[in-house]
Order: C-alpha cells, then sequence, then structure tokens
C-alpha cells in the first residue's frame, strides 16, 4: 500500500502522539478550554433547572455533571493538541518544543520515541488503532500509550543518522 502524502496548513509533527506527549505540550488555552467545559455542563443544569424546576435536589445531578463536564473538558482539550500535532492549526510551540526535545533524544544516542517490550506486530496494532483516534472521541475515546516508530515524519531532521534509523 503506497503511503499516502498529507498537506496540512501548518508543519506535521506528529501523526500519532503518544498521550502523555500530548497532554505535556498542553497550552493555557487547552486547559482554559478544559476549565470551561468542567464548568459548563453544571451550568447548563442549573440553568436548565432555573427555566423548568423540577422540584428535587440537584445536588447528585451537579457532581455527575461536573464529572462529565471534567471529561469532556479533557477530550476537547486533548483533541486541540493532537489538532497542533497534525499541522492542522498553528503549531509553532509545539515545533520547537518538539525539535528540542527529540534532537536531545537523538544527541544522547537515544531512540526517538521511546522504547516498547510489545512485539512489532502489536506495536503496528496500537498504531492503526490509534492513529486519527481523536477525531472518534464522541464513539470511542482512545489514546495512543504504546512507543512506536509510526509517527509519520523524517526523523534525520532531529539529528538521527541513517544508519541508526535502520538499525
Amino acid at each position: 500500500m503506497p503511503n499516502k502524502v498529507v498537506t496540512t496548513p501548518y508543519p506535521l509533527i506528529d501523526a500519532d502522539p503518544h498521550a502523555f506527549r500530548v497532554v505535556r505540550y498542553f497550552r493555557s488555552s487547552d486547559y482554559a478550554t478544559w476549565a470551561a467545559g468542567t464548568a459548563a455542563f453544571p451550568a447548563a443544569l442549573y440553568f436548565w433547572d432555573m427555566a423548568d424546576p423540577a422540584k428535587v435536589r440537584l445536588q447528585t445531578s451537579f457532581r455527575l455533571g461536573g464529572f462529565l463536564g471534567f471529561l469532556g473538558g479533557f477530550l476537547l482539550a486533548y483533541q486541540r493538541s493532537s489538532f497542533r500535532f497534525w499541522g492542522w492549526s498553528e503549531n509553532k510551540r509545539e515545533e520547537d518544543l518538539d525539535l528540542a526535545e527529540l534532537s536531545q533524544r537523538a544527541a544522547e544516542g537515544k531512540p526517538l520515541y521511546g522504547t516498547s517490550s510489545q512485539p512489532e506486530w502489536v506495536q503496528g496494532t496500537a498504531y492503526r488503532n490509534s492513529a486519527w483516534s481523536q477525531l472518534k472521541f464522541h464513539a470511542f475515546p482512545m489514546f495512543n500509550f504504546v512507543n512506536h516508530q509510526h509517527h509519520g515524519t523524517d526523523a534525520a531532521k532531529y539529528g538521527v543518522k541513517e544508519k541508526e534509523l535502520s538499525d
């Protein structure tokens, strides 16, 4: 199967970033989105109750609403951060952080994307399952927790020699 070239308005940083890396690269606007999602759900319940009073105690509903808002806000913030990794939105800050982080790993002789105790076929399956999964959060939230070598970028830009790539 030939490789597909996807053109994006900004440079591709990582086609399938590790979940911890996505969260580490959160911007303050992502945290604000998360907080807004957390607050919006119970606020919507409160205003809905003001418009149509239920005449029941809503403390449990507010707690559940806060929890669901927390999860929904996190998923939205995670998706926004992933869009920057994919080059779908402005990503200069992430590009600079990525170049510094992975260039340092290459200079230290470490694998760029970490090591995995999983067999190669499991890493490939994990990649195929988690690639573009951030677009499917509404159906089934799935994150990449497996270190693999399928990231859609040229490792040479980090200072990795061709010989090291074939090892």
